[in-house]
């Protein structure tokens, strides 16, 4: 249960998703009964059949930010890449956590210039294995990364051509994530109205999504991982809402891990949650004890990763994999562009 070889898989190359489905709600969705063990195919526009009027649907209405910008050493002329995590003091902070590419030709100190004429000086490397970057005082930072910026497409998407807004879902409205919630990729514009139209609720939170979904687990013995630090917000509206649900026999219905992460980082042993505005390090492998989440919609995760091992602490590492190993004989689509499985 705790060893990383547990969460391994093989799945191949030709299986991972290069594009986005179209339309976003034509995707595969496997249903999986965490209870019964059994398996459904379907497609998921009719996530509809599956989700119950008491249902509460809770989404995450981050946005991924254009995070990537190129640059130049000032005295080497050597391009560079940074990747901005996140500000490190405040939204407004000219001091921000970066990840360097190639990091080895950066020193501390180095003074880069990047896309839009703006100089920074690039910090000592964090716990964490990233960097610190310094930008002028006054930059807007965030003004910065629209105009010059390139929204940072996970590494093993190698297709040039896609349209950035696909990786965005359509309810996204809070900047400040660096991967999508990929679990909401699938839900159109007409979906979530249908899904309105039929007395289903929907409530948000946010979450910026992190460097922990780059860090690959190393550790042999997966509870010595630790996560990176990511920003939430539950509002009082969404807590309110849960408890509703709860009362009246409905079930919380998380759209993706980054939910699942927000709420049970905040939850009680009955199921409710506390609102407001927090960071949060919640690692969920298996031994724990779901209190506000009862079922998800999420994507096929890569290999070893904490996301991998999260839907494996919700249904069971053997019932996963079975449904893994599943997916990919019916030829599903896996990782960010993929397909998604229904757990219940």
């Amino acid at each position: 249960m705790f060893d990383i070889n547990s969460y391994d898989y093989y799945l191949p190359e030709s299986m991972i998703a290069q594009e986005p489905a179209e339309p976003r709600d034509s995707s595969k969705l496997l249903v999986l009964d965490r209870f019964s063990g059994t398996i459904r195919h379907r497609v998921f526009h009719e996530i509809m059949s599956l989700l119950r009027e008491k249902d509460l649907l809770v989404i995450n209405d981050t946005r991924v930010a254009r995070a990537r910008l190129r640059g130049v050493k000032i005295g080497g002329g050597a391009s560079i890449e940074v990747f901005l995590l996140r500000p490190l003091h405040g939204d407004r902070c000219a001091l921000w956590e970066v990840l360097v590419r190639p990091g080895r030709r950066v020193r501390p100190g180095q003074r880069l210039v990047l896309d839009g004429g703006i100089e920074v000086v690039i910090g000592e490397m964090t716990v964490h294995g990233s960097r610190t970057c310094s930008f002028p005082e006054g930059t807007d930072v965030w003004k910065l990364m629209e105009e010059t910026g390139e929204i940072p497409f996970p590494p093993y998407i190698h297709n040039p051509f896609i349209d950035p807004e696909r990786y965005q879902t359509v309810y996204g409205v809070n900047r400040g994530s660096v991967a999508a919630p990929t679990a909401g990729l699938h839900f159109s514009p007409e979906l979530l109205r249908n899904i309105e139209g039929a007395g289903i609720r929907t409530a948000r939170i946010t979450l910026n999504v992190g460097l922990g979904t780059f860090r690959p687990v190393k550790e042999e013995d997966i509870r010595m991982h630790r996560m990176h630090s990511e920003e939430c917000t539950v509002p009082e509206a969404t807590a309110l809402a849960v408890k509703e649900t709860k009362d009246f026999g409905g079930r919380v219905v998380a759209v993706g891990t980054t939910v699942v992460r927000a709420l049970e980082s905040r939850a009680a042993e009955d199921g409710t949650v506390t609102p407001g505005s927090f960071s949060t390090e919640a690692f969920f492998y298996p031994g724990y004890r779901f209190r506000t989440i009862d079922a998800m919609i999420t994507n096929f995760h890569l290999p070893r990763s904490t996301l991998l091992m999260l839907v494996c602490a919700f249904a069971g590492n053997e019932l996963i994999m079975k449904a893994y190993s599943e997916a990919i004989e019916s030829g599903y689509r896996f990782y960010s562009f993929g397909d998604a499985m229904f757990i219940q």
